[in-house]
């Protein structure tokens, strides 16, 4: 064959082979349209999803209550604590007294000095009418009687006899005597009564109503006079709007602080429903929360209070779910993925989505675990022929041993049959 004839075959075979080739790819249907190549794929894995707000906190006393007074009717004598001092349930924070408890011992000091008045002129009185009794006995004709000694015999002395005199005088010092104990006895009743006021103003004392610290100390008797805050601390925050749509009373927490060693779990215990400030539409509205900590013992660190703290609120969470990564998912009227069969076809799969979050998508209905799913969703075509490259860093003599017997008559069959 002359070289002429050589170049004109090569000519013919080389345009009937691009023929052929441009024939098959753009015949419809044609496998070679049809086939993918697939670089990235990942399988459907049990696994937990976990949703959570990522914000900062502040360590706080989980309670903070104040101690009131009430200057108009009680009178306050001092402070029993100091700012810091720490506390017991029971412990004396002040005295004082209290104004009505003063009014009756005022009434009662003026009814004492009444009665003792009235006793010393008792014994004044009887004083006098022994007097007048001894000058009767001794010299009856000269015996000067006191005026008011002659009135309260009510006899009339210049005509009645000696006897008679003696008799009234008798008489009037028994009656006389019998008023003075009387009033003695009333003495005594008052000053019980003033000894029981006296030891009521000396015991009045308010205590704290549980353990805690003394925060603050108004010496001026303003109210609250004392602040206590308690031992136990808790971690405060705020949301923003958008962490409001997801968080809840009773949602686990778990907190890191460079001041603590170990790691904070607890929950929410109080979600404020409005914001820190006043609402405005020129500014985020932040909601304020408390969470609280969980003790870890007997052991537990103790917590400064104002340290700051990475925290972590788990707002759902979903322990061995189907689940893949986010971008696997496509949406066409409703979320689809791509799945790659045992038999080499990409096929769309429609699934129902559960809980996202950290790059993760629950499958509710859908592939199974261990299904393998097309990483690039965008570049199939349903039931497309897929081709993956050789990983050579797999192809080793320690990979085939790996494979169980049946796994080697299977993948050998499944290459002669898939050719």
């Amino acid at each position: 064959m002359s070289g002429k004839w050589k170049m004109a075959a090569v000519s013919i075979a080389s345009v009937v082979l691009i023929t052929v080739n441009l024939y098959l790819i753009e015949k419809k249907e044609s496998k070679v349209e049809r086939t993918v190549f697939v670089e990235n794929w990942t399988k459907v894995k049990k696994d937990t999803i976990t949703d959570t707000i990522q914000t900062n906190g502040v360590i706080k006393p989980v309670e903070e209550y104040d101690i009131y007074f009430d200057t108009k009717k009680n009178d306050f004598k001092k402070f029993l604590v100091k700012e810091g001092d720490a506390i017991t349930a029971g412990s004396s924070l002040f005295e004082y007294t209290t104004t009505e408890l003063d009014a009756l011992k005022a009434n009662i000091e003026a009814e004492k000095t009444e009665a003792e008045g009235e006793i010393a002129g008792i014994e004044e009185y009887i004083g006098k009418l022994r007097s007048y009794q001894g000058n009767l006995t001794s010299n009856p004709e000269k015996a000067a009687i006191d005026e008011s000694v002659e009135k309260n015999l009510k006899i009339d002395i210049t005509t009645s006899s000696s006897d008679l005199i003696k008799s009234n005088i008798e008489q009037e010092m028994y009656k006389q005597e019998l008023e003075k104990n009387s009033l003695n006895e009333k003495v005594k009743m008052l000053d019980a009564k003033l000894s029981s006021i006296e030891g009521q103003s000396g015991a009045i004392m308010s205590t704290s109503e549980a353990d805690g610290v003394v925060k603050n100390i108004n010496k001026n008797l303003n109210n609250p006079i004392i602040s206590i805050v308690s031992t136990n601390m808790a971690i405060e925050g705020d949301f923003t709007e958008e962490e409001m749509k997801k968080a809840e009373v009773g949602m686990t927490i778990k907190a890191s602080s460079s001041d603590s060693k170990t790691a904070l779990k607890g929950k929410i215990g109080r979600i404020h429903s409005y914001p820190a400030e006043e609402p405005s539409l020129k500014k985020d509205n932040r909601f304020p929360f408390q969470a609280l900590i969980e003790s870890e013992g007997e052991e537990t660190e103790a917590l400064l209070v104002g340290s700051k703290v990475n925290l972590t609120v788990i707002t759902n969470e979903k322990a061995g779910v189907p689940s893949i990564p986010i971008e696997a998912v496509q949406y066409h009227k409703q979320p689809y993925v791509y799945k790659l069969t045992k038999k080499g076809y990409v096929d769309k799969h429609y699934i129902t989505k559960g809980l996202k979050a950290e790059g993760m998508q629950e499958i509710i209905k859908g592939p199974s675990v261990g299904d393998v799913i097309l990483m690039e969703p965008d570049v199939a075509k349903n039931h497309s022929y897929f081709i993956t490259p050789i990983q050579f860093e797999k192809v080793k003599a320690a990979t085939y041993k790996k494979f169980t017997s049946r796994e080697k008559v299977r993948y050998l069959l499944l290459g002669i049959l898939e050719k």
